[in-house]
């Protein structure tokens, strides 16, 4: 009676370091799909960005730059008016470039000051930023939102 309680006690421990191995195994793996699900949520990936974005933005000697910007693979086309001086249409084409995170671009022909142009892309938003790469805030800052 004793060696089958002791078979049983043998049988339990074994039993019980086989299921730690296991959650061990478990925990490296999600591990490592929790770094690939914060990898997948950049702009670039999880949001439909291509198209057209449009805004005004303010002007110094104008009523506003009515811009439009659209995005196409690695490409741009910016069109811009300046509001009550002239109806003639600026514009530039390009490539943009995506930062490491995915959360932002960068115009390459496009400078503002002497420093390219740069927008944070949203769910059928873009923001551009200011020469730091900040958003720009204040009162004029919804000036600078582009919508889809």
């Amino acid at each position: 009676m004793r060696k089958v309680f002791f078979m049983a006690i043998f049988a339990t421990v074994l039993l019980g370091f086989d299921s730690c191995g296991q959650k061990k195994s478990s925990e490296s793996i999600d591990a490592v799909d929790a770094t690939d699900a914060i990898d997948m949520h950049s702009s670039r990936i999880s949001v439909n960005w291509q198209g057209t974005y449009k805004g005004t933005t303010p002007c110094a000697d104008c009523e506003g730059i009515q811009t439009t910007l659209t995005l196409n693979d690695s490409t741009y086309v910016l069109e811009k008016v300046y509001l009550g001086k002239t109806n003639e249409v600026f514009k530039t084409e390009g490539k943009f470039v995506w930062n490491e995170e995915g959360s932002r671009i960068t115009l390459d022909n496009e400078k503002t000051n002497g420093f390219n142009v740069q927008f944070r892309v949203g769910e059928n938003m873009l923001w551009q930023l200011d020469s730091d790469g900040d958003q720009i805030e204040g009162k004029l800052a919804t000036m600078y939102e582009f919508r889809k």
